[in-house]
């Protein structure tokens, strides 16, 4: 099979994760593969898939519009080239005359579940896209069977041609830290003291203004209050600096934008514990990484979450009263947040990307037959 790897973005957040975590996981399952590939990131793949056709496309195709143009009318050239039986498309879109089955990896539905989070140009965009993939792929994946059933629920997907594919977590990566891990991201945030941490991208749906309100509400006035930590890439929620510029002096909210994949599980097993108080996911990584790096966790049981979650994490609902009250709960309980953190590491080892990558090449089989 032929992977497209072109949408990758150049921070590899989101799809980026997914592409390059299931890449190297087909390879170790047997996959005969092929991947297409931006023309800068042709050393990169090199590296992390040594004996793996890299078919590169055009350097102009950096650019989101060329790419489009050039899934329709360039992909096309390279399945031909690469003799592949199905082309797996890793992110809402297709190209519509392909030569060969397409599988389609639709990774949320809140495009259509949740409208008003999304700016409209994207919603309109994936909404269209992902009504498209779905009457012409062969089949489609899902990271969790929530997103696969809001589909067929709100946008006509037929369940018989939606496959569900956990995402996993590499404990090479997310693990209990060590103390270098815990002290190096402690010196790049420059914290001392107990600290809350969030890990996303600041759009609306991540509910980050509830969250700094919540915590607000929470610690204002209490002894040493731990400070908060909103890591991830800026985003586009109007919202937050409103939110933020509420804090009352005595707090400490740290902002440190977008962190290397290396110092993920320090900024989130340093944590006294991670708030994830998103409105909705198609999955969810940053709840699975932060319970494989040991730490309790608290989200909210919208779509996914709770599929990710299970048992093993703390729940909220989304408002700011709901958050506050349930931070002060959990910074007043060690007891329960240790039980979370060692129940959220065993329910993360279950999530792996060896057995993801063996749902998609199930999905690869039952396209090209």
């Amino acid at each position: 099979m032929l992977v497209d790897a072109t949408a990758v973005p150049a921070d590899r957040g989101g799809v980026g994760r997914y592409v390059d975590e299931l890449l190297p996981a087909l390879v170790a399952e047997g996959a005969d593969l092929a991947a297409a590939v931006q023309a800068h990131d042709l050393a990169y793949y090199r590296t992390l898939l040594p004996g793996v056709e890299l078919l590169p496309a055009p350097a102009a195709a950096a650019q989101t519009p060329v790419r489009f143009a050039w899934e329709q009318a360039g992909l096309p050239a390279l399945v031909r080239r690469s003799g592949a039986d199905v082309l797996h498309s890793p992110h809402y879109t297709m190209p519509l005359a392909a030569g060969v089955p397409v599988v389609t990896t639709l990774h949320d539905a809140t495009f259509f579940t949740h409208p008003d989070v999304h700016q409209r140009v994207k919603r309109q965009f994936f909404r269209t896209w992902t009504r498209v993939s779905l009457r012409r792929a062969a089949r489609c994946v899902t990271p969790s069977a929530a997103t696969r059933d809001e589909l067929v629920r709100v946008a006509g997907a037929r369940a018989d041609r939606m496959d569900v594919a956990h995402l996993g977590v590499d404990p090479a990566r997310f693990h209990v830290p060590s103390e270098a891990e815990r002290a190096a991201v402690r010196a790049h945030l420059g914290v001392t003291g107990r600290y809350i941490a969030f890990l996303g991208t600041i759009e609306p749906r991540k509910n980050a203004p509830a969250l700094v309100r919540g915590w607000v509400r929470a610690v204002a006035g209490t002894d040493d209050p731990p400070a908060l930590v909103l890591a991830g890439g800026r985003g586009w929620d109007e919202e937050i600096d409103r939110a933020v510029a509420e804090v009352p002096d005595g707090l400490t909210l740290l902002r440190p934008g977008y962190l290397p994949l290396d110092m993920l599980a320090g900024l989130l097993g340093e944590a006294e514990l991670v708030a994830y108080p998103s409105l909705g996911e198609g999955f969810g990584l940053p709840v699975l990484e932060a319970m494989a790096s040991g730490a309790p966790v608290l989200t909210t049981r919208r779509l996914s979450l709770p599929e990710v979650g299970g048992d093993a994490v703390a729940y909220t609902e989304p408002d700011p009263d709901s958050i506050a009250a349930a931070l002060r709960a959990l910074l007043a309980d060690p007891v329960r947040r240790r039980e979370l953190g060692e129940a959220g590491r065993a329910r993360a080892a279950t999530f792996d990307w060896r057995a993801c990558a063996r749902a998609h090449l199930a999905s690869y089989t039952a396209a090209g037959s």
